[in-house]
């Protein structure tokens, strides 16, 4: 059915704001009997995502670190893209897990393709946790291959630095109570004084947060070095976090 036109340019809004087209300034009183182009909605549109600001570079740092699909560099977000982001935030435990590359994103995985298993210097036989808290990063080492993947920690906030060292393991429990913070500490290994590894009880990637010497980690990986982990285990951390 044939509609009349007046005013200046229309514009037709697709997908939330993603894609816009405008039709030519009609004449007053002219009569428009075509109808408006389909417009063709990109992958990216149909995949929800946005290209966020650090688009390229998590690109170029997911492909480094590897294990979440291969990227195309080219700062465009892509279905494909979209879809291996999102899943390296929900393994992280970046919230919200939308395949955003915002400064969440970028950050942690910048720490963790910038992390090096030679700066741990671990034994060549057994087991060692190493901790790099510079970067905030840690793993696993067993006979001098790495048997997690590299993950994110959250250590100690100023006044209470995780000290850098080599200690042991010397006490495990699935949940330990902390009488000095009336909280419970989920997968606990103590290896020296009151600090140990243990599940996160905040929002490990909030930058301000710090503990109180612990070694904080994600659930999946505080589950992980609980189920590897043995009274008398060598732990090595080393570097020193930012700010403390």
């Amino acid at each position: 059915m044939a509609a009349r036109l007046t005013g200046t340019a229309i514009a037709v809004l697709v997908g939330g704001g993603l894609g816009a087209v405008a039709l030519s300034p009609a004449v007053a009183g002219a009569v428009v009997s075509k109808p408006v182009a389909a417009v063709v909605v990109t992958k990216a549109a149909a995949a929800g995502c946005t290209t966020g600001k650090y688009q390229k570079s998590v690109e170029i740092l997911l492909n480094k670190l590897g294990g979440f699909g291969k990227m195309s560099v080219d700062g465009k977000q892509s279905a494909t893209d979209c879809a291996n982001i999102k899943k390296f935030q929900k393994r992280y435990g970046i919230q919200p897990a939308q395949g955003l590359a915002g400064p969440t994103t970028y950050d942690v995985v910048m720490r963790l393709a910038g992390t090096k298993v030679a700066d741990c210097k671990a034994a060549k036989t057994g087991v060692t946790f190493c901790v790099n808290l510079t970067r905030q990063t840690a793993w696993v080492m067993k006979n001098g291959k790495r048997i997690t993947p590299f993950t994110v920690v959250r250590t100690g906030m100023k006044g209470y630095r995780t000290p850098a060292g080599t200690f042991k393991i010397n006490k495990r429990t699935i949940k330990e109570w902390s009488d000095p913070y009336e909280v419970w500490l989920p997968y606990w290994q103590r290896f020296k004084g009151g600090m140990g590894f243990h599940q996160t009880t905040t929002y490990i990637h909030d930058k301000w947060r710090g503990s109180h010497g612990c070694v904080n980690l994600l659930p999946v990986d505080a589950k992980a070095y609980y189920s590897v982990g043995k009274i008398g285990m060598t732990v090595k951390t080393f570097g020193r976090r930012p700010g403390t």
